[in-house]
């Protein structure tokens, strides 16, 4: 009920830049590597999107989650990545 569609590329890169670009409105996932998200973090942020943790602090390289959005939807896709650890 959450979200209209549910993708996965198999390369955070892929995904981050398809964020970057518009492609994607949002993506988030679960214990990457640095390799796996400096580049696409750098592109997000440059394009005006945001990157951060699951709990909405500034993301880190050294943090096994991240949630990146065009911005717009960034605390909605936090809230509903809360409520799901919950149940």
């Amino acid at each position: 009920m959450n979200a209209q569609a549910l993708r996965r590329d198999g390369a955070a890169a892929l995904d981050l830049c398809y964020v970057a670009c518009g492609r994607y409105d949002g993506f988030w996932e679960l214990n990457l590597s640095a390799w796996d998200t400096a580049a696409g973090v750098l592109i997000v942020e440059e394009a005006g999107g945001k990157v951060t943790d699951f709990s909405n602090q500034k993301f880190s390289n050294y943090t096994p989650e991240i949630v990146a959005s065009n911005s717009l939807i960034h605390d909605r896709m936090i809230e509903v990545i809360a409520m799901a650890g919950k149940k």
